[in-house]
């Protein structure tokens, strides 16, 4: 598959510490380099949501490594899907861009027991995304 037919996925929330780069640390896993991933945040934290990367090492996913990013406009250009996960008005908008948003809680300052659950929710909307992309 070229690059050019390697669909690109960005998700973005406020922080980019917690829901992004869960579903980002997801899609790299499942998907592997079928997938452009990309994630970013409006306001983004100084580093990942320790429970996140703990909830995420559990399943044997390490996100630890990742730095939260302000989204650009370079990355919106990359790719042809933005997850929104509850950046509201912060999320950019480009006509004849295709968004998805996933109403998920915020794992910000949340114990690890809070934060399974919305990974679970992640997993599963990572899983029915790629399924609509035509990636297994």
């Amino acid at each position: 598959m070229s690059e050019s037919q390697i669909p690109g996925v960005l998700f973005l929330c406020t922080h980019n510490a917690g829901r992004s780069q869960m579903g980002a640390g997801f899609m790299r896993s499942i998907a592997g380099d079928k997938v452009r991933v990309l994630s970013g945040g409006s306001e983004p934290a100084s580093k990942v949501n320790p429970s996140a990367v703990e909830a995420m090492d559990e399943l044997g996913i390490d996100i630890a490594d990742y730095v939260p990013q302000k989204w650009s406009m370079e990355m919106l250009d990359e790719v042809d899907v933005v997850v929104t996960m509850g950046c509201g008005d912060t999320c950019p908008y480009i006509p004849g861009k295709r968004y998805v948003d996933w109403p998920l809680d915020d794992p910000a300052g949340q114990g690890v027991d809070a934060v399974r659950p919305i990974r679970d929710q992640i997993k599963t909307l990572v899983e029915s995304l790629l399924t609509e992309l035509g990636v297994h």
